[in-house]
C-alpha cells in the first residue's frame, strides 16, 4: 500500500509494480493534486552541493528520460506525455562579490561529475538575450531539465494501473494495523481497514502526521512556497531555467522565516513561472501579497522584459521539509512493514525517479545504484528520542 498519489508515491508505486509487486495507491484527494500540483517541474543538479542528495539527483536525471521512453513504449505516447524538456539551467550573479562563491560551487560540482560551464556576461547574454545587463558572471548547467509534474505523476500511475495495480482517490489513511508479531498488517482508512504486507508513507508534507498516527513519528514538516505565472509570451523570451546564485543558499537554509530568490523559466504553453519562496508557516494557505510582490520584483530585476508583463495567476503549496535537507527513504526499523519516501522538500519532482527505484530495490533486495545509508529513517534528527541514538 502506497499512501500518497503525488509524484513520489507514484514513482514508488511504478517501480514496485515494475518489480512485480502488487500495489494499491491511496490518496485523500485526487492524484497529483497536492504538493505535486504546486511544483514547477524542476529536474536539477545545479542547486545541489556534492554529497548524497546530488548523487540521488544525478541518478534521477539519468533515469527520468529512460523511464519516460519506456513508459511511452508500454502505454503509448498519449498516456505517457510528461513534457520532458532537457533545456538546461543558467545560474547568474549580478554583483562581483558573488562571482567567487559561484565559481567555487561549480568547481566542487564538476569534481562530483556535474557538467558546469563558467560563462562571462557576453556568453550568458547569448544564451538568454533578455537577461539583465547587470550580470557579472554565470554558470551553464546543460543537465538541468524540466517536466510537467502532474503529467509525470499521472503517467507513472497509468503504468501502475496497466500492470494490475489500483489507484484509489478520496480515501484518507488514518494509521496502520499490526499483527501479533507487531508488524504492519493493514492501513486504517475512513473507508475501513485495507490489508497489506507493507505500507509506504509518501504523504509529502503530511508524512509527519501519518507517521505519528502509525506510531513511528518522523521529523518532516511543511515548508511553503509560492509561484507566479505570467500570461503567454513569445517563444524564446526565457530559454533556460534561470536563477540567481542566492537560490542555492535558500534551498539549503533551515530558517523558518521567509526566504526568496529569483527563479524564472518558461513552459511549453508560453507562460513564465516565477519563484521562489520558502517559509515555515505550518499549513497556513493564505496568499501573502508581500511575498508575491518580492518574487515579481526579483524576477523583473533578472529579466527586465518581464516588468510590464501581466501576471495570470499565483499558486502556493507545501513541501516536505526535513531538518538535514535530505530525503527519508527506506524501511522504518521501529515498525516492520512501514516504509518512508518523503522529505524531498522542493526537489521531489527531480528526485522522484531515483527515489522510486531505490525504494523498490530496498524492498525487493536488489542491488542499489544509490547508497541508501544517508537517507535511512533512523538517522539523527529524523527520529525523535532514543531511537536516533
Amino acid at each position: 500500500m502506497v499512501v500518497g498519489a503525488g509524484v513520489i508515491g507514484a514513482a514508488c508505486a511504478e517501480a514496485l509494480t515494475a518489480a512485480g509487486v502488487s500495489v494499491t495507491v491511496l490518496d485523500r484527494g485526487a492524484p497529483a493534486s497536492g504538493t505535486t500540483a504546486a511544483g514547477e517541474g524542476n529536474v536539477l543538479v545545479s542547486d545541489k552541493a556534492p554529497g548524497p542528495e546530488l548523487r540521488l539527483a544525478q541518478a534521477s536525471r539519468r533515469r527520468w528520460p529512460e523511464l519516460l521512453d519506456a513508459l511511452r513504449a508500454e502505454l503509448g505516447p498519449r498516456r505517457a506525455e510528461a513534457e520532458w524538456e532537457p533545456k538546461g539551467g543558467l545560474v547568474v550573479v549580478t554583483g562581483v562579490d558573488g562571482i567567487r562563491p559561484l565559481r567555487e560551487f561549480a568547481a566542487a560540482q564538476r569534481a562530483a561529475g556535474v557538467t558546469a560551464r563558467e560563462l562571462g556576461p557576453a556568453a550568458a547574454a547569448e544564451l538568454e538575450p533578455h537577461l539583465t545587463k547587470d550580470v557579472a558572471g554565470a554558470v551553464h548547467y546543460p543537465e538541468d531539465a524540466q517536466l510537467q509534474p502532474v503529467l509525470a505523476a499521472t503517467t507513472l500511475l497509468a503504468a501502475v494501473r496497466a500492470r494490475g495495480g489500483q489507484v484509489r482517490a478520496g480515501v484518507t489513511a488514518l494509521g496502520v494495523t499490526r499483527g501479533t508479531s507487531g508488524a504492519v498488517t493493514g492501513v486504517r482508512t475512513d473507508r475501513g481497514t485495507l490489508p497489506c504486507a507493507a505500507v509506504v508513507n509518501a504523504c509529502g508534507p503530511w508524512s509527519g502526521d501519518f507517521a505519528r498516527r502509525a506510531g513511528a513519528p518522523v521529523a518532516v514538516q511543511p515548508r511553503r512556497g509560492m509561484v507566479l505565472v505570467t500570461g503567454p509570451l513569445p517563444a524564446g523570451t526565457v530559454r533556460h531555467k534561470v536563477y540567481d546564485g542566492d537560490y542555492v543558499g535558500a534551498v539549503a537554509g533551515g530558517g523558518a522565516g521567509l526566504q526568496t530568490s529569483a527563479v524564472v523559466e518558461s513552459t511549453r504553453a508560453g507562460t513564465v513561472l516565477i519563484g521562489s519562496s520558502r517559509e515555515r508557516v505550518g499549513f497556513d494557505e493564505a496568499l501573502r501579497v508581500r511575498v508575491l510582490r518580492e518574487l515579481a520584483r526579483k524576477a523583473a530585476a533578472l529579466f527586465p522584459v518581464l516588468t510590464h508583463v501581466p501576471v495570470m495567476r499565483a499558486y502556493g503549496g507545501f513541501r516536505p521539509y526535513a531538518p538535514d535537507h535530505l530525503p527519508v527513504i527506506g524501511a522504518d526499523p521501529r515498525l516492520p512493514g512501514l516504509w518512508h519516501a518523503t522529505g524531498h522538500e522542493g526537489a521531489g519532482i527531480g528526485l522522484a525517479a531515483a527515489t522510486g527505484r531505490l525504494l523498490a530495490d530496498l524492498y525487493t533486495g536488489r542491488a542499489r545504484e544509490v547508497d541508501p545509508e544517508p537517507f535511512r529513517v533512523d538517522r539523527p534528527g529524523i527520529v525523535p528520542g532514543e531511537a536516533a541514538a
